[in-house]
């Protein structure tokens, strides 16, 4: 079957679609843009490239995927998009291009919500099972882990990274490196309130497992234990819990610091 291209929609003949790639109205698909199979594209959608999207994904209308990225120092480097299979990227999301001086690539993995207005800069990494609340926003160089939740007006600060299985609360403005499994709400800026238990139980983490958790987050956030004493206490719970070990190692590879 024959790629579904409305006839108002605007496809570069440098462009690359699969076979039944579906092409709404006054949509505009630039060159060197390559759409996997089964990917549907809404109307009014702008695609520019180097981009490559893949199988399955629900880009909705008047998204603007793939442009130039909002940096001044770009100056016209070949940068690119990649976009994994599965995702739903809703009305008016924003995604752009890498930079040269950031790696050259922004990412998206697979199976992500990216609900309305929600914008994705530069040089971005985001992994898979991520759900994006309207408005969410992701400035440059940002790093986020698998299955983690950003609420609505979430803003994430340059080179911040965000671990795997967070919750970021509504509204919350990120500034610091935030650890797999904790949930963050906001107070002036963002502090972290626990972890999000509800949503590792929906993973199917059991109770030890969530219990060893809790236990390193009353380590690092609760009481006056300087940062390194409180490493030291995670790596004894991480003896018995690679979930730990996960948050540990997230901890000591930190550059920005870490959000306490």
């Amino acid at each position: 079957m024959a790629a579904l291209i409305h006839p108002t929609a605007v496809v570069d003949e440098r462009a690359t679609l699969a076979e039944d790639v579906v092409v709404g109205a006054y949509s505009v698909i630039g060159a060197e843009v390559s759409i996997g199979a089964g990917t549907r594209i809404g109307p009014h959608c702008s695609i520019q490239g180097p981009t490559r999207i893949g199988e399955g994904n629900h880009i909705h209308g008047h998204a603007a995927i793939g442009g130039d990225p909002q940096d001044k120092k770009y100056a016209g480097e070949r940068a690119e998009l990649l976009i994994g299979d599965g995702n739903v990227i809703r009305e008016f999301v924003t995604i752009n291009r890498g930079t040269g001086g950031g790696g050259g690539v922004t990412s998206l993995g697979n199976r992500n919500w990216l609900l309305a207005y929600v914008h994705i800069a530069h040089d971005c990494v985001v992994g898979d099972d991520c759900v994006f609340s309207n408005n969410a926003t992701l400035a440059g160089h940002v790093t986020i882990g698998n299955q983690v939740i950003l609420s609505g007006f979430v803003g994430v600060h340059q080179f911040c990274r965000i671990g795997d299985h967070a919750f970021i609360g509504m509204g919350a403005f990120v500034n610091g490196d935030v650890p797999p499994f904790v949930m963050v709400a906001q107070d002036k800026y963002a502090r972290a309130r626990g972890i999000n238990s509800e949503g590792l139980k929906r993973r199917g983490y059991d109770a030890r497992r969530i219990q060893l958790i809790r236990r390193a987050y009353r380590a690092l956030y609760l009481g006056e234990a300087r940062l390194e004493e409180a490493k030291a206490e995670l790596a004894e719970i991480a003896r018995d819990s690679d979930d730990v070990r996960q948050l540990l190692d997230f901890i000591e590879a930190s550059e920005r610091g870490l959000l306490r």
